[in-house]
């Protein structure tokens, strides 16, 4: 098995133009007293995702970013995937909710989707992507389980979060505190293996 290579810069991009999720990445990666900029505040083009799975894209986004800006960069490529759709909407999350980002159109599409199907569980899977600009890649995986819930609640995540109720928990991650949703997310997990990995001799 081959060692994880050590994270040892002090800025970092973060591959992405989501608010959300340029927050919750980088309030976990803040404490490794790493700078954290998002590709948006650098004007980086956002490039074609057309790999076939999470990790191929978080792949290509890491490394488009880690291109353009000469500096490492994180990226993920998470999503829900729901189990009556047979794992959508998956690698198309994003674009579920077209060109304006409306999530809450989103929610409604994998409703009407669900129809009455009884089996309403779903996961959120995100592999996290760190990429350095000599071309190496270290990518972690993180998911979470649970079911989805009808009306969507809760105003504090973000995309899919208020109609997905993690196992274990009677409300949304749209009604959690974000401290609460970090301990335990997709994200997190992932995020927790990526640490350990590459940052935890920081």
């Amino acid at each position: 098995m081959t060692t994880a290579r050590r994270f040892t810069g002090d800025k970092l991009v973060i591959a992405s133009h989501n608010p959300g999720k340029v927050r919750e990445i980088g309030d976990l990666i803040r404490p490794f007293g790493v700078a954290v900029v998002a590709a948006s505040e650098l004007g980086l083009a956002e490039p074609v995702e057309d790999g076939a799975t999470f990790r191929e894209n978080a792949i290509i986004k890491a490394k488009a970013a880690t291109a353009a800006s000469g500096l490492p960069a994180l990226a993920d490529d998470s999503g829900l995937a729901v189990a009556a759709l047979n794992g959508a909407p998956g690698i198309y999350s994003a674009r579920w909710a077209g060109p304006d980002k409306d999530f809450a159109a989103a929610m409604v599409q994998v409703q009407r989707a669900l129809g009455d199907a009884a089996d309403r569980s779903a996961s959120f899977v995100c592999p996290l992507t760190l990429a350095w600009p000599d071309g190496h890649v270290e990518t972690f995986e993180g998911r979470i389980e649970g079911v989805l819930v009808w009306p969507p609640h809760g105003e504090k995540g973000f995309g899919y979060d208020p109609m997905f109720q993690p196992d274990g928990h009677d409300i949304t991650f749209g009604d959690m505190e974000p401290a609460e949703k970090h301990r335990m997310s997709h994200r997190a997990r992932a995020f927790a293996d990526l640490v350990a990995a590459c940052f935890a001799s920081r």
